[in-house]
């Protein structure tokens, strides 16, 4: 198992945030975690990447872990290079090649400082800085916050295509519901800090009490393409 999460439980003072949460990623697995805002997501993201510490339960990962945070967090007066570069502090091999094979609309603008670029490529520099760490889970909080639906939908084309070419297994914390399921086989559904629904994508946007409360109508049949 590449992420098992078992009964978490995150408290903020007196407020419980996750109420005994458990999912798991399997290796070279795509998998979804929807839901309202509010719902403890961000907090399930934290504790998986050791930021916030559990009341209990437990999260255990094989092998290793990237994150790609909500909001991009780029180093604004960096070139792509050296943002993409900071993904690797931890390694010797710091060659960007790999990632702007993958991404190649990058490779262009790889001098250009990261302020200077659009939101879209902003996030794939996130992206492309997370899989410097040379994954084998890579963790996506809200990959199409902000962008046009268009290069949301262009985003998770490349993320198939690096699944199918490397076999990265990918947690996906999205409130687009149709994006996400155009990826990913497998849902969690997460509301007010505990998992309300899981279970096959096709399965889930099947259920009509699940669309109406939680997956805003989407149905299955929506393409983001």
């Amino acid at each position: 198992m590449m992420l098992d999460v078992t009964d978490l439980v995150v408290r903020y003072g007196a407020a419980t945030a996750l109420d005994g949460v458990s999912l798991h990623v399997g290796a070279g697995e795509l998998v979804a975690l929807v839901g309202p805002n509010g719902a403890g997501k961000t907090s399930l993201v934290d504790a998986v990447s050791g930021l916030v510490r559990p009341a209990s339960g437990t999260v255990r990962a094989d092998g290793t872990v990237a994150q790609v945070p909500e909001g991009r967090q780029m180093f604004g007066d960096l070139s792509v290079d050296d943002n993409l570069r900071l993904g690797a502090w931890r390694r010797r091999r710091r060659d960007t090649d790999a990632v702007y094979d993958l991404l190649p609309d990058l490779r262009r603008v790889r001098r250009q400082r990261a302020d200077t670029l659009s939101g879209g490529q902003q996030q794939m520099v996130a992206v492309g800085r997370a899989l410097m760490a040379e994954p084998d889970l890579l963790v996506i909080d809200e990959l199409s916050l902000g962008l046009a639906p268009l290069i949301a939908a262009d985003l998770v084309r490349h993320l198939a295509q690096l699944n199918a070419d490397r076999e990265t297994a990918v947690l996906l914390i999205e409130q687009e519901v149709g994006l996400a399921f155009e990826l990913c086989s497998r849902a969690y559904v997460l509301d007010a800090g505990r998992i309300v629904a899981d279970g096959p994508t096709a399965q889930l946007a099947a259920a009509p009490e699940l669309r109406a409360a939680y997956l805003g109508g989407f149905d299955g049949q929506e393409n983001p393409s």
